[in-house]
């Protein structure tokens, strides 16, 4: 009988990668799209409360830090 890795099956260590990479990505685009649509003006309807701009542009900075290390772990 073959002796079967799980992670060879599922490659589980590009798994983890894309992973990052992706939630990364999500980051940067959401409150990058938050940020764009704040400087235009706009807010999402029904929505209340203000802005948090050093929250969004700190999440930015580490959905950005994420990409880059999913991108050079490829």
């Amino acid at each position: 009988m073959n002796d079967v890795d799980i992670v060879e099956i599922f490659d589980l260590n590009r798994l983890l990668v894309l992973t990052v990479l992706a939630m990364g990505l999500a980051m940067v685009v959401g409150n990058g799209f938050a940020i764009w649509q704040h400087h235009r003006g706009k807010k999402p309807k029904g929505e209340e409360g203000e802005f948090r701009g050093p929250r969004a542009y700190w999440l930015l900075g580490v959905g950005a830090l994420m990409t880059v290390w999913g991108l050079l772990s490829l």
